[in-house]
């Protein structure tokens, strides 16, 4: 199969999670840019920034339309990770790449398991506002993002939802908010790293990805919640657990 439908596909893939789920796009980004199209992980990680912030700024036009964006809550939540993507964005380029790899997958399995298992006020759709625990939550996503090459999108909304007692429609617009403000401070760091990526794959990927995105956020509206948090879980697990039996191979 050629690099072109490869970056297409996975493209799609990773839109309509955006879309749908408001987050997700850059734990199906970076496997698939790695293992699929051939990058390494620190320029798979720079890319996915690209076109995970990209591909959020679309998605957050349509939710906005929609009256799903809370801009106020999203802005100062985004405004806590900021200087933390940043700073992990210069020391992402000094750790080894089996490294960032293992810790990635880590992430990615820890957030399964939070989206199959979510908390009482999750479930409940209520929850006190703390705004120390909110600036702290948008912090660490900060430095996930920075350092892994994330948006942080899986782990916003059950944040969001669980912090700030947003309902689940709001959470999922909200945090394409949060996603693009933390990828484009992360990739602000990464401008070197720029350099050498193949844009004849990202450019293609980044425009199958955006139109995905649209089709998720119709595709939302049809679904429940639960059964989309669910079935992206299974694969966030089935990603996770690739990454980690690689690694330990290449050892």
């Amino acid at each position: 199969m050629s690099a072109l439908v490869l970056a297409l596909t996975a493209g799609a893939v990773v839109g309509l999670a955006l879309g749908a789920l408001g987050g997700g796009g850059s734990v199906l980004a970076v496997p698939a840019l790695i293992y699929l199209l051939g990058f390494t992980p620190a320029a798979a990680t720079t890319a996915s920034l690209l076109i995970v912030a990209v591909t959020s700024a679309s998605a957050l036009y349509a939710h906005a339309r929609a009256g799903h964006v809370r801009w106020r809550a999203g802005a100062l939540f985004a405004g806590a990770g900021i200087p933390p993507a940043a700073a992990a964005g210069v020391a992402a380029g000094r750790l080894p790449q089996p490294v960032l790899t293992a810790a990635f997958a880590a992430v990615a399995a820890l957030a399964a398991l939070r989206m199959l298992r979510p908390g009482r006020a999750e479930a409940r759709g209520t929850g006190a506002v703390r705004p120390g625990r909110a600036a702290g939550a948008g912090a660490a996503l900060g430095a996930l993002t920075g350092l892994l090459g994330v948006g942080g999108g899986f782990l916003v909304v059950p944040a969001l939802v669980t912090v700030l007692a947003f309902g689940m429609r709001a959470a999922t617009g909200t945090s394409l908010l949060v996603i693009a403000a933390n990828s484009l401070a992360s990739l602000a760091t990464r401008g070197s790293t720029t350099a050498g990526l193949d844009w004849s794959v990202i450019a293609p990927f980044t425009g199958a990805a955006v139109l995905g995105a649209w089709d998720g956020k119709r595709l939302a509206a049809r679904l429940s919640g639960p059964r989309l948090r669910h079935a992206f879980a299974c694969v966030l697990l089935a990603v996770a657990a690739g990454m980690l039996v690689d690694v330990a191979v290449r050892r």
